[in-house]
């Protein structure tokens, strides 16, 4: 397992050199078939050993059994053929005994040049001589019949007996020699066998381990760059356009991950030449912006003179839109302030729900003009945090503004906190249209607004959520959104017990 080991190690260190994908998958592929080609060439190689020691089985021992019983089963023909000869006087039987003779000689000679043990040729050579003796006594006393017609036969039938007799026996032990034979090689065809299976799973384990760990380690140096390509093209997605890519890959991915760092430099640029933009932008608006209120203010107070109702409507529009921008000029300059770490925070004791309770007073004249049920269940008491509370009065203005908004006419908003192991939970939750799956991340960046249908109540800038998220973080909490499309949404934030530093 430690070769095996090293093998990999080899292997991974070998694919780490800047090889193509191709390259790379093709020596994978050549490893693995390899490593099953040795598999193979192993249990071929068993295989052979298997076969070769059941070829001895069927060439030697079963051989000799066959050739044992012809020899028993000619022996005793040819005692029969010379007694019914000796009683008959056929001559067929004498032919008879002839060709039985032949056979129990070729027979012999088959059983002597396959055998294959020194055990095995003593008996035959031991039987070779019994059938010798056998052979002459019979033909003796075929001699011995022929010149004397009044041949009674005696002495010779006994000493026939004894030889076939003792003919029998060996035949008996050169069976027995042969079965004991074939026990062994089976024993050791079953131990053969079993160490094979052994030894095949084993290596069947290995190989599998190897063909995993080369293939993880091909895949790993394809699928890690694009994994943290993919991670990076995510941070790009939610404004991160920081750190450069640098990862070791093949040459194809190597280039994609240049061109890449090269975007995310330019599109870092572009987002600071803007954030820049945004800042001096709002603070050269300002100035102006201020003076042309102090301007309307004065107008209206009459300072130009006296005015027609026509002229005081128009004024009053003029301050409303002018305060409107003043207050979008003042959250770039808040959201680029945040943004840069510069804002300050006056961070003091307070308790969370007075801070729930305005924020709702704050929005009431929109609740109040859609018919809006708002339902508070806020654990009392709560106990007290170290809090901006202007700051945290605005987040949670927006909160629970944008809840208005996107909840329907007689719609109902729901508002929950209370105290957790983890800190301060808040939660509220809308019954609007809610908020597609690829939106949920995204919508607490900075110009960010909901893909739904605009309307009279749903006006805004795209900062509300921006402003929330930088607030909850400053306060070292974390802030997320849950959202059934067509069922509603629901936003959380969560406060920790523990001082911001």
């Amino acid at each position: 397992m430690l070769r095996c080991a090293g093998y990999v190690i080899f292997f991974t260190r070998f694919t780490s050199v800047r090889l193509s994908i191709f390259s790379r998958l093709t020596l994978s592929f050549l490893a693995i078939f390899l490593i099953m080609g040795a598999v193979n060439a192993y249990t071929v190689w068993k295989l052979r050993d298997v076969n070769k020691e059941t070829a001895q089985i069927t060439k030697i021992d079963q051989r000799i059994l066959d050739l044992k019983k012809k020899l028993a089963d000619s022996i005793l023909s040819q005692l029969g053929h010379s007694k019914k000869y000796l009683i008959t006087k056929d001559p067929v039987f004498l032919e008879q005994l002839v060709s039985a003779e032949k056979d129990f000689n070729s027979d012999l000679r088959q059983a002597s040049s396959v055998a294959d043990s020194a055990v095995k040729r003593d008996l035959l050579s031991r039987l070779d001589s019994l059938y010798q003796d056998y052979h002459d006594l019979v033909h003796k006393e075929l001699d011995e019949f022929r010149k004397n017609p009044v041949y009674t036969g005696k002495g010779y039938e006994q000493k026939k007996e004894q030889l076939t007799d003792q003919i029998l026996e060996e035949l008996a032990v050169l069976e027995s020699s042969s079965q004991r034979d074939i026990s062994l090689r089976m024993n050791t065809l079953r131990d053969a066998a079993g160490s094979a299976g052994t030894l095949a799973i084993m290596m069947l384990i290995v190989a599998f381990i190897l063909v995993v760990g080369v293939s993880f380690v091909s895949t790993r140096s394809i699928a890690n760059p694009l994994t943290a390509l993919r991670e990076k093209t995510k941070d790009v997605a939610r404004g991160v356009f920081g750190s450069e890519l640098t990862i070791p890959s093949p040459p194809e991915l190597s280039e994609l991950t240049s061109a890449f760092n090269q975007m995310c430099n330019k599109l870092q640029r572009v987002d600071a030449m803007k954030s820049e933009f945004f800042a001096s932008m709002s603070h050269e608006l300002r100035t102006p912006l201020t003076s042309i209120k102090e301007g309307i203010g004065l107008l209206e107070d009459g300072v130009g003179g006296a005015m027609t109702d026509k002229q005081k409507r128009l004024l009053t529009i003029l301050s409303e839109e002018t305060n409107r921008l003043i207050v979008l000029v003042n959250s770039f300059l808040d959201l680029s302030k945040m943004e840069a770490g510069m804002m300050q925070y006056d961070f003091r004791q307070a308790n969370l729900s007075s801070l729930i309770e305005k924020a709702i007073t704050e929005v009431a004249p929109l609740i109040e003009a859609k018919k809006i049920k708002v339902l508070t269940r806020v654990s009392e008491p709560l106990p007290d945090l170290r809090l901006d509370r202007e700051r945290m009065l605005q987040a949670l203005r927006n909160l629970i503004g944008n809840a208005a908004k996107f909840t329907p006419e007689k719609g109902q908003v729901e508002i929950f906190a209370e105290s957790k192991d983890e800190g301060i939970s808040f939660s509220i939750k809308d019954n609007g249209p809610g908020i597609p799956k690829e939106n949920l991340e995204v919508i607490f960046e900075k110009f960010q607004q909901l893909p739904v249908k605009a309307s009279e109540w749903v006006k805004g800038t795209g900062l509300g959520l921006a402003f929330v998220k930088h607030i909850i973080t400053a306060h070292g909490g974390k802030v997320w959104a849950e959202s059934d499309p067509g069922g509603g949404s629901t936003f959380t934030f969560v406060l920790p017990f523990s001082p911001v530093p």
